[in-house]
């Protein structure tokens, strides 16, 4: 066991008069559902709370209960989570529901053992609904928990799970014997509003001098940055229109951005231009020749590991391609927000809408 110097029973009181008088009044507070705490938390994975609370609110409208959720068809689930990223979680709460309203009368199981197994039930999802929704006593170690600890023990390395069994070694003898649930979200809540990544508010915090990085002063050094290796893709779309529809394809069920659609079009291989690459795709995907094209928009947008430059043409082709309707669908700018999309599909798709406008307004004024 790690000696912390730090007084378990002072500790938790300490904290949670913090976080009675600074916590933030979040939806998913307002409740010990466990449906609603699983939904923001994996949510909250990757995003920003501010960026989350309008989506759990408008999920909650959309599947307000396990069972809606596990009956809705995936592409809706997709739909609903569009903007969010990391599209993997969504599918995983699609099958997780499904499973939790077979085997569990859709109601979400209080056993670790069985809980973890479920998909999308990692340690620390496991644990969270667990504790803030049941109460029972597993810690949670979340990006925000993780900071706090490293800085309380002056543990000067990058901020991953790969430290977490020694940070759960430091915090156990601090755990308090009740209000699991409040105590994991104060140190959530500590990490967020006053021990953030840049800037943090250390004469705002309950612990600075117990804690190694203020009182060395490198609480802006501890945790290290992440170095981030972002993969740089160029690709081309083709804006396919016939009447007043744009053609969509869905891209394949695994991989990068699975099953949400998008415009024909791909990657630009070495030594093509932008118009190369262009016809060569759409050959590939539509077997059809390019007649001609008219660059529209640049859009650029940064996934998990990758960062994407779209550049999208408007294209004519020389006869009306032969569509595979499982997967490559007309639709006009109103029925394409029912399809989930990429969000560098959706930022084109904001530049075919403001250029409609624009054209109509033109008319309008004659």
């Amino acid at each position: 066991m790690i000696k912390t110097g730090l007084s378990p029973e002072t500790f938790s009181t300490t904290l949670l008069h913090w976080y009675k008088k600074n916590y933030r009044h979040l939806p998913w507070r307002q409740t010990k559902n466990p449906y609603f705490i699983w939904i923001s938390e994996i949510m909250l994975q990757q995003t920003t709370v501010q960026a989350v609370i309008p989506y759990f609110e408008n999920w909650m409208k959309i599947f307000p209960k396990i069972a809606s959720l596990s009956q809705a068809p995936l592409q809706n689930v997709l739909k609903a989570w569009q903007g969010l990223g990391y599209y993997q979680r969504a599918r995983n709460l699609h099958a997780a529901s499904t499973i939790i309203l077979k085997l569990h009368k859709g109601k979400i199981p209080k056993n670790y053992d069985i809980l973890k197994n479920l998909p999308g039930f990692g340690p620390y999802t496991t644990a969270a609904v667990l504790s803030l929704a049941f109460d029972l006593p597993y810690p949670v170690i979340d990006a925000n928990v993780r900071r706090v600890l490293m800085r309380l023990m002056g543990l000067a390395k990058e901020a991953n799970a790969r430290y977490d069994t020694k940070l759960q070694e430091f915090l156990s003898p601090l755990l308090p014997e009740k209000n699991m649930s409040t105590f994991n979200q104060a140190m959530m809540e500590l990490g967020a509003l006053t021990c953030k990544p840049k800037n943090p508010a250390c004469l705002l915090c309950p612990f600075p001098s117990d804690c190694k990085a203020f009182t060395q002063g490198k609480q802006e050094v501890i945790p290290k940055p992440k170095k981030k290796n972002y993969k740089k893709i160029e690709a081309v779309v083709g804006i396919i229109k016939k009447e007043n529809k744009f053609l969509i394809q869905k891209r394949p069920p695994n991989g990068l951005l699975a099953g949400l659609w998008e415009f024909p079009g791909g990657k630009i291989n070495s030594g093509e231009t932008q118009k190369q690459a262009l016809y060569r795709e759409i050959k590939e995907e539509l077997h059809s020749e390019v007649q001609g094209a008219n660059f529209l928009v640049t859009v650029r947008h940064a996934y998990t590991q990758f960062q994407v430059t779209l550049h999208a043409f408007e294209c004519k082709l020389e006869q009306n391609p032969s569509l595979d309707k499982t997967v490559q669908h007309w639709v006009t700018l109103k029925d394409i927000h029912h399809y989930p999309l990429p969000s560098g599909s959706a930022k084109i798709i904001r530049y075919l809408e403001d250029l409609k406008k624009h054209k109509e307004s033109i008319n309008y004024g004659k």
